[in-house]
């Protein structure tokens, strides 16, 4: 199966500063974090660091399959690194 991200919600995790989304593999739900640094510089209030992300969501996704397709785990973190 192909990753797919039919569900666009996401959410601001403050314990971890990232911004959380799934992914599915068929009927497997992937758990993804884009750490905030990744997407808005330090200091970005939460909401802005959700339309960052909105904005960034087709890099995001394929930075998401890239990790995705290198090794097939329930739960990623994407870094500055792995959106370039």
């Amino acid at each position: 199966m192909t990753l797919t991200f039919p569900d666009p919600s996401r959410r601001f995790d403050v314990a971890r500063n990232a911004v959380d989304f799934k992914g599915y593999d068929g009927l497997f739900e992937i758990r993804f974090l884009v750490e905030a640094g990744a997407i808005a510089k330090p200091g970005t209030p939460r909401t802005l660091c959700l339309t960052a992300f909105d904005e960034s969501r087709d890099t995001i996704q394929e930075a998401a399959r890239r990790a995705y397709a290198r090794g097939r785990r329930g739960f990623y973190v994407l870094t500055a690194a792995s959106l370039r």
